[in-house]
């Protein structure tokens, strides 16, 4: 693209400064706006440092009028003072009206994607007549470029502290105003939630352990009390050990209490069948699906979930299982399960949104009296335990002592927090109906 047409990118000044206008003519109209429009939407660099100082003004609660905007920008440099007095008279005197504040906004942000569009596709054009990498490559970079605008999550550019300042400042605000809507996703496990605070958006979470501890059924209970307690949340599954018709009936099992082992006979009595109808009927209610695609590797992950278009929560079931398209011949399994979970972490952070992996652990467990598992017992760990936010590891004494003092105890041990401490977390596990339920007991650290 020729410079002169880059300098015609689309834009929309008298938008841009009937923004500004309407914030010095009435702050409190910032309220409508700050949701969705940001400094880097603005054409104008200046006007969007403007925009950025009210912003910050504004959460710090200091007054926002002609004078106090003025002497702010002069302080950071924005304007000299003959100039910022004119550029902010001139803006608040082509204000149309303030009441339009969020239509104007609506402009301003629709012409920053427009260029963020014809920015992708100059690039994608670039790639593809480069011809340095495979198709599949220029595909996922392409499906991502286009995610992220849609998502309005595109940032090219270097981050000054001050704008992740308010970007916190914001969070916080919102997180004070309302902890329900803006925590982390709640698992409904109180005790879990305790330590971890909900799951995060980002956050790459691991469940590990060895077979027949119940993990798969873990990750269904936090999927299914999700799903039933937000409505509006959506919880994509992919599972390559299982078929959705499995996954389904451990789910059925799990919310009508019907055991398990009956979804493989048919021999349900009458008031079973009418739980179970009560059950397929309150889950079929849910923003829940399912993919069982064998061997899916992250990119098509990806590409699956962009579809969705939203989603609040990824689990994949399980690690092991899965294939990396950039492993080479020769690459030993350690490194490309390392290369799987580097690109799950990624993924995370790209879709804005917390990913539960499972994982098998090692024979490690076996060969120890005490047969609580370890960090060390990652199989094939490589990079997970660097990657990794959260790592869970689940422990049932009555597997390896049927004597136990604690039959039907599931420990949840937290070997390693990010954003918080660790340690252990005893939950009641129901064997017959894959069902785990809160003891509201909790530990100290681990």
């Amino acid at each position: 693209m020729e410079f002169d047409e880059l300098k015609q990118m689309p834009h929309s000044l008298e938008a841009e400064t009937s923004v500004l206008g309407a914030l010095l003519l009435d702050p409190r109209s910032i309220d409508k706006v700050m949701g969705f429009l940001k400094p880097e939407h603005f054409y104008a660099d200046k006007y969007g440092k403007v925009y950025e100082t009210i912003q910050f003004m504004s959460l710090d609660n200091q007054p926002v009028d002609f004078v106090t905007v003025l002497q702010a920008v002069v302080s950071r440099g924005i304007y000299d003072e003959d100039e910022g007095k004119k550029v902010l008279y001139d803006m608040a005197q082509s204000v149309p009206t303030t009441a339009n504040i969020a239509s104007y906004a609506h402009i301003v942000e629709e012409k920053a994607r427009l260029r963020q569009l014809i920015n992708a596709c100059q690039d994608i054009t670039e790639m593809c007549l480069a011809g340095r990498e495979d198709v599949d490559k220029i595909m996922d970079v392409a499906e991502q470029r286009i995610y992220e605008i849609m998502s309005g999550r595109v940032n090219t550019e270097l981050t000054h502290i001050r704008t992740a300042i308010l970007k916190s400042y914001d969070d916080l605000s919102k997180l004070a105003a309302n902890k329900d809507k803006y925590m982390g996703l709640s698992t409904k496990f109180s005790a879990l939630d305790n330590y971890l605070l909900g799951l995060g958006k980002s956050d790459l979470i691991m469940v590990a352990a060895r077979p027949g501890m119940g993990k798969t059924a873990f990750a269904l209970n936090i999927a299914e009390n999700i799903g039933l307690t937000g409505k509006d949340k959506t919880i994509a599954i992919f599972s390559l050990e299982m078929s959705n018709e499995q996954l389904v009936n451990r789910m059925l099992s799990s919310h009508s209490g019907i055991m398990n082992n009956k979804f493989r006979s048919g021999d349900l009595v009458d008031n079973e069948w009418i739980r179970l109808n009560q059950s397929a009927e309150i889950l079929s209610g849910t923003e829940i699906y399912l993919d069982d695609t064998p061997g899916i590797t992250v990119p098509q992950i990806k590409a699956k979930l962009r579809r969705l278009r939203h989603v609040d929560l990824v689990i994949i079931d399980y690690l092991q299982l899965m294939e990396s398209p950039n492993t080479r011949r020769g690459d030993g399994r350690t490194q490309e399960v390392s290369e799987i979970s580097r690109s799950m972490k990624l993924m995370a952070k790209e879709l804005n949104v917390p990913v539960i992996t499972l994982s098998q652990l090692s024979r490690g467990p076996e060969s120890r009296t005490d047969k609580r598992p370890q960090m060390s017992d990652l199989r094939e760990s490589g990079a997970i335990e660097q990657d990794a936010d959260i790592i869970l590891m689940l422990y049932r004494d009555e597997y390896y002592n049927p004597q136990t003092d604690k039959p039907g105890v599931c420990e949840v041990i937290i070997a390693k927090n990010r954003h918080g401490q660790n340690g252990t977390v005893e939950l009641q596990w129901s064997g017959e109906n894959t069902r785990f339920t809160d003891l509201d007991t909790i530990h100290n650290e681990y």
